[in-house]
């Protein structure tokens, strides 16, 4: 008995989780791919496993073919011979002959050897990546190996991952040893195995995070509607909740805080805003852009634009260093946003009126104006009324009430807003204070999570 074989393919299967049956298969493939190399690719072999006994057995047929027929003696037999062998056999019988495996040769033996390996290994990896591929979106732990062309690569246990660097956060660093949690976004199947790649700057490794410390959001109650991410320094989380007695916010920040800052230390000092989800795009905004007070917001949904007019001493927060409130607050919402202080807004429409007035009085859409090139008083002030008669085809009586409307609302100063733009996290002007800020949510790929 081979108890040795047997005691092998049983720890194998232990050890390597490999399915036991699948190993003994693939122990008799290579067996028979060994003794046809060894004799004849054109033998009939049938290799079989012992399971009682540990052995394995392999068997050539032949076909009895009367004496002097043979024409090829690795799957023939004339009768003659076969008679020796079974004294009942006929011509066009099957006959089967045990063939030793120890007689297959070193080489044979060893040939045999790497196959098995071979097969095992990638039976392996198909289980590797079968069982890692259904992880997609899990968060893992694992011990950081050492720095690859592309990133980290980190020990999963039965599988190395790769951290690249587009996925790490900003102004993290790592050393040999240390340990990193992180969230698999991707699998690919590759020549040399699995290929797990995983990310810690992903916004879903928040929501991840989120699910892990919250059991409110774990279980539903509490619903992730959006995550926007500026990894390492700030990020806006949009929450609601499916039942009226549960506060989305409490719930995720915890007795004293002690839910979030589990996720912030992991984050190690990522600011993290939580923002209640509404169905009314200007509340949502008004929750969006805390902790900036907002005035109101104009809703421009043909454009997907939304108009904040916020108090003067305001437009600080509201925009935030650098543009990170509004930049984040654009992609959550998913909308182009656009801040104005309210005296910069009121004088924008201000302008805006007077024009309106005018055209009446001419009797002249304000399109009309605006395509003259008209697109103030002042331009329309410093017109002669050759121009004016030209360009808006209106007589001299229309001229002259034209005029004495300008006049009337001389005391409108024209003035053009600078604007501070911040458009994707870029803020223009150097002057914030200039009155007005702009983020646009479309433009980013993380505008809805």
């Amino acid at each position: 008995m081979n108890l040795e074989l047997k005691k092998a393919i049983d720890q194998i299967s232990k050890d390597k989780g490999l399915d036991r049956n699948m190993l003994i298969d693939t122990l008799e493939d290579a067996v028979r791919t060994s003794v046809l190399r060894r004799f004849s690719e054109d033998m009939d072999v049938e290799v079989s496993y012992n399971d009682e006994t540990g052995d394995i057995e392999v068997y050539q047929f032949k076909i009895v073919m009367a004496d002097g027929d043979v024409a090829n003696p690795d799957t023939q037999i004339e009768l003659t011979e076969a008679l020796a062998h079974d004294p009942s056999v006929q011509v066009d019988d099957e006959m089967g002959f045990r063939v030793k495996v120890e007689d297959l040769g070193r080489i044979a033996a060893q040939s045999a050897k790497q196959v098995i390996i071979q097969r095992m290994r990638d039976a392996e990896q198909e289980i590797i990546y079968s069982e890692y591929k259904d992880r997609l979106g899990e968060i893992v732990s694992g011990i950081v190996q050492r720095r690859d062309k592309g990133g980290w690569v980190v020990n999963l246990g039965r599988t190395e991952a790769i951290l690249p660097r587009e996925e790490q956060i900003p102004r993290e660093h790592y050393k040999r040893g240390d340990r990193v949690q992180a969230l698999i976004i991707e699998v690919r199947q590759e020549g040399r195995g699995p290929q797990v790649v995983i990310s810690r700057s992903h916004r879903d490794y928040m929501a991840a995070l989120f699910r892990r410390e919250v059991p409110e959001v774990d279980d539903g109650v509490v619903q992730i509607m959006g995550v926007a991410r500026d990894p390492g320094s700030r990020a806006k989380v949009a929450v609601l909740s499916r039942e009226r007695d549960v506060d989305p916010v409490g719930a995720c920040v915890g007795v004293r805080g002690s839910r979030i800052q589990n996720i912030v230390q992991e984050l190690h000092g990522e600011r993290i805003d939580i923002v209640v989800w509404s169905a009314d795009i200007a509340t949502y905004a008004r929750n969006a852009l805390a902790p900036a007070l907002v005035s109101r917001i104009v809703v421009d949904e043909e454009e997907n634009l939304l108009e904040v007019i916020v108090p003067d001493d305001q437009l600080t927060n509201a925009i935030g260093r650098k543009g990170q409130n509004v930049k984040l607050a654009a992609r959550l919402l998913g909308w182009k946003v656009d801040i104005f202080t309210e005296t910069r807004y009121n004088e924008a429409n201000a302008i805006g009126h007077g024009l309106e007035q005018v055209a009446s009085v001419a009797e002249v859409s304000i399109e009309a104006l605006l395509d003259a090139g008209f697109s103030s008083l002042d331009k329309l002030r410093q017109a002669t009324d050759q121009e004016l008669s030209d360009k808006l085809t209106i007589s001299a009586s229309r001229i002259a009430d034209l005029r004495s409307a300008i006049n009337f609302l001389a005391p409108v100063v024209e003035s053009t807003p600078e604007s501070s733009a911040v458009e994707l996290g870029k803020v223009h002007s150097a002057d914030e204070n200039s009155g007005q800020g702009t983020a646009d949510g479309n433009a980013d790929e993380d505008a809805q999570a």
